[in-house]
């Protein structure tokens, strides 16, 4: 579908996402307010936010993408469980899965998966063709993920993941070595202002607060690249990818923020795998700490640098 304008002519002073449902009236609240986050309603050419008002002379685009089906299907795709019980299941997600389904994409994903594995059984509030996905990792990204299977159990976890409570440790192996060994690096990280596929540090009030704390492990000096520990405080897109290029590190295998023909360590994957994922159970409280193992590609620096600290609360 083209895009739409709208030409505000009188000075209603209502919320954008108000007076979005005044006139169009097939699309719901929330739905107008997803497409204000993604970029595809734009006020005089400009992001807004919902509740930002429109005035006389405003100029609205809307731009429908594709819709994706509501109803995911369940497919017998192999995943590796970590955990499971009637309120949750913990998954280590393998490099190259997307996590739910998208327009252009729309099977073969790990919601596609636990649709078939817990016969249907995940939290509807998960949303359109997400149904229990609280949290997400890149499509190349491996490592441990939380799916819902209540209603319940998802608006505790996002609570959880919203107010900070989790905990969060990758593991990454980066080319070269950073200057400093331990640091955070606390910036604001947004679309790039080029390249509008990609994200990017820009300048405060530009984006959202991103913080990720990181320590070197060591140094390969064959293959130029560093095996480092990252926990993040936030989950901004793409975080740890883009802050790992800020230092002048960026992942090995990273097809978007790096040069992969050009890195000396070739591992045919993205160098990124979420290892250690904390959070409290939704019913019981119980403070859990979930472990995804190793990848194998990940053996030639693991096993030479700290391997014995891979099974430890901390680097």
């Amino acid at each position: 579908m083209a895009p739409m304008k709208i030409h505000v002519d009188d000075t209603t002073g209502k919320r954008i996402d108000a007076y979005l449902s005044s006139q169009l009236p097939e699309l719901s609240r929330a739905r107008i307010q997803a497409l204000l986050k993604s970029g595809d309603i734009l006020v005089n050419g400009s992001k807004t936010k919902p509740k930002n008002p429109v005035q006389a002379g405003d100029t609205i685009t809307v731009n429908i993408p594709e819709a994706v089906s509501e109803e995911a299907i369940a497919e017998p795709i192999d995943i590796e469980v970590l955990y499971e019980d009637d309120d949750i299941i913990v998954v280590n997600k393998e490099s190259g899965l997307v996590v739910h389904p998208a327009a252009g994409n729309q099977s073969g994903t790990l919601v596609n998966a636990l649709l078939h594995h817990c016969h249907g059984k995940l939290a509807a509030e998960g949303g359109e063709g997400r149904p229990g996905i609280v949290h997400r990792l890149d499509k190349d990204t491996s490592g441990c993920i939380v799916v819902a299977k209540t209603d319940e159990a998802h608006r505790h976890l996002v609570a959880q993941f919203k107010a900070r409570e989790t905990k969060k440790q990758y593991i990454a192996v980066v080319q070269g070595s950073p200057i400093k060994h331990q640091d955070t690096i606390f910036t604001q990280i947004g679309r790039h202002p080029v390249n509008r596929l990609k994200m990017a540090v820009v300048n405060p009030g530009s984006g959202k607060p991103a913080i990720t704390d990181y320590q070197w492990l060591g140094h390969d000096s064959t293959s130029d690249s560093s095996l480092i520990f990252c926990d993040i405080h936030t989950g901004r897109t793409h975080q740890i990818r883009v802050h790992m290029l800020h230092i002048g590190c960026p992942i090995i295998g990273d097809p978007i923020y790096a040069k992969p023909n050009r890195q000396k360590a070739q591992t045919g994957r993205l160098m990124l795998h979420a290892r250690r994922l904390t959070i409290s159970h939704p019913r019981t409280h119980e403070r859990l700490t979930f472990r995804a193992p190793i990848p194998d590609s990940f053996l030639p620096w693991t096993d030479r640098f700290y391997s014995d600290a891979l099974d430890s609360d901390t680097p």
